[in-house]
């Protein structure tokens, strides 16, 4: 028995794995997928970029090859990739998905994740010259001098920024400079999500917290041995705008500071691997504090066995 939107009675209409960096997502996404038929869709703000396949520890070519693979690797660093941008590529790769196909939706941004049910605020696209024009004016100037700015423009939303949050600061600066109206005033619409309303199987992979961070450190250590370094001189190279979110990813920043002479190599590793660790423990408040009683926080053997016992039931139980 199907529902009007040809979906089994009893099963679940996509598969959401999330989780802290390095607990075994990827792992468990293409296991789900090549068993149950499905399509594996990245859901990290970080693995959509090009230039990033090693430092962000996407699938290999060969993991890849297993099972559909959507929006990984499928960006340029230059773009500002915003969680907007995750939620239409995502609805319009659902959109082109046959029914018998499962979606599983795999990564680490919780942001990502909230916009497939609940939607995101309806914020208008800013034309690329009115973005450089706001970041020339920036260059060089402390952020608490552009939270000034904004107060003098936006002063509501000025109020609600930390006077040192850059992003946020420079991007109200841009919607107001592109429309003449407080980026607040976008935030009351929201579009929906393309999952709102659907069953779905929500897992969260918890692991023991000092056996994470063993393998956070282990693998940067792996990364740089596959060529991590590299890959950033490459992308250092390109001479980005350095509030670009690939030019925030965890390592980008310490081995940039390498290849300038300004840190060790040992050092770099260090600054890379701890600022890993520590957005391993904002994943875990995030989601428990963000996200609703629905998700199972589990191992991945565990969310294994409870997705093989829904997709593997008789349809109409």
């Amino acid at each position: 028995m199907r529902s009007s939107d040809g979906q089994e009675a009893g099963r679940p209409a996509a598969i959401l794995i999330a989780g802290p960096t390095a607990s075994g997502k990827s792992a468990l996404g293409l296991r789900i997928a090549r068993a149950f038929g499905g399509t594996v869709i990245n859901t990290d703000s970080m693995q959509v970029y090009a230039d990033l396949r090693v430092l962000s520890a996407r699938p290999t070519a060969d993991e890849e090859a297993e099972a559909p693979h959507r929006l990984y690797g499928s960006v340029d660093g230059a773009v500002n990739f915003s969680v907007g941008h995750f939620q239409r590529q995502a609805a319009a790769i659902l959109s082109e998905m046959p029914p018998h196909q499962l979606p599983v939706f795999v990564g680490g941004t919780g942001l990502y994740f909230r916009s497939l049910e609940d939607g995101i605020s309806d914020l208008p696209e800013v034309p690329e010259p009115i973005r450089q024009q706001i970041r020339a004016e920036a260059e060089g100037r402390p952020t608490e001098a552009l939270h000034a700015t904004l107060t003098l423009r936006d002063p509501e939303t000025a109020q609600r920024l930390r006077p040192s949050d850059r992003m946020r600061v420079m991007r109200a600066l841009e919607i107001f400079a592109a429309t003449g109206r407080s980026i607040g005033s976008f935030q009351e619409t929201r579009l929906p999500g393309p999952l709102a309303g659907r069953p779905l199987l929500k897992v969260f992979l918890s692991p023991e917290r000092e056996t994470l961070r063993r393998r956070i450190d282990a693998r940067f250590v792996t990364m740089m041995e596959n060529g991590a370094l590299d890959e950033v001189a490459a992308l250092r190279d390109r001479r980005l705008d350095p509030l670009l979110p690939v030019m925030r990813a965890h390592g980008v920043p310490g081995l940039i500071a390498h290849l300038d002479g300004t840190l060790s190599r040992e050092e770099a590793v260090q600054r890379g691997q701890g600022d890993t660790r520590r957005y391993a423990k904002r994943q875990f408040t995030w989601f428990r504090h963000q996200m609703g009683a629905e998700w199972h926080w589990t191992t991945p053997e565990a969310a294994w066995s409870l997705a093989e016992a829904l997709l593997s039931a008789p349809v109409g139980r």
